[in-house]
């Protein structure tokens, strides 16, 4: 079963998501998301396979240093946000 990491090789965790995959000896695509940005489509497909809303995958922090507030903004809304310019949370990796 193939599978895709999107990666973040200055975050330590996405670092360790990709090294345990290793491990097991898969060999994963490997997505680097800050040079190849995802788009709302590839968001929300994600977000669907994860079964997450995208509060779950937000970073709060650079939310607040972009002014935005993920509560008061509708999954679509933030979504876009993402898209445009909002880092997600550490490793996500889908089969």
């Amino acid at each position: 079963m193939p599978v895709r990491i999107y990666h973040n090789p200055r975050c330590s965790t996405s670092r360790k998501t990709l090294a345990l995959l290793r491990d097991k000896g898969v060999e994963p695509e490997i997505v680097e998301y800050l040079n190849t940005p995802y788009t709302a489509a590839q968001l929300k497909t994600l977000l669907g396979q994860l079964k997450m809303p995208a509060r779950a995958l937000i970073r709060k922090k650079e939310a607040a240093e972009a002014g935005i507030d993920p509560a008061k903004l509708s999954d679509e809304q933030l979504i876009a946000a993402m898209a445009k310019q909002i880092d997600v949370k550490n490793a996500v990796a889908i089969t």
